[in-house]
């Protein structure tokens, strides 16, 4: 499956409150890098992502049911890699210097100047082998930038169309 490109985006989702300060609630962001997404239908307008069972993204769209997308850039290379760690403890300081903007539908870092953003909240979930489909209904979708080609994953690297 390594010789099939495919376009990388980061999913978020703002985790519940693990505190809360007068009428501010804070929660964490949590954010994943993926090259499993994809266009599912028009009309209901669906996207599906795939995610490792028991990875942190999964346990948190188990219970937190919208999501937002950034298509990523061939710029922004970093943070897809960022976003690819695995075994983190936490992803507060991997949010500290991207610029992103708060979803208005679901409150999700979307990143700024991605290709596009989409906003999403969970339809279905289908348990399929190590990892977990998750097909989501696209509440809100926005191209913020129209500069520069997609960041491509292919034979285990990052590339660009160039």
């Amino acid at each position: 499956m390594s010789r099939l490109a495919a376009g990388v985006v980061l999913v978020t989702a703002r985790e519940d409150a693990s505190e809360e300060l007068g009428d501010l609630t804070v929660g964490e962001d949590i954010g994943m890098t993926a090259t499993a997404f994809l266009s599912v239908s028009l009309d209901p307008p669906l996207v599906m992502v795939s995610l490792r069972n028991g990875s942190r993204m999964d346990d948190l769209l188990d219970e937190q049911p919208l999501w937002g997308v950034s298509v990523l850039s061939e710029s922004q290379r970093h943070i897809a890699g960022r976003f690819a760690m695995k075994g983190r403890i936490s992803d507060r300081l991997l949010f500290e210097d991207i610029p992103y903007a708060r979803g208005s539908a679901t409150g999700a870092p979307l990143v700024r100047g991605a290709l596009a953003t989409l906003e999403c909240r969970t339809e279905q979930r289908v348990v399929a082998g190590d990892h977990t489909l998750v097909i989501g209904r696209v509440l809100t979708a926005a191209v913020p930038s129209a500069e520069g080609g997609p960041l491509v994953y292919f034979r285990g690297r990052y590339r660009t169309l160039g």
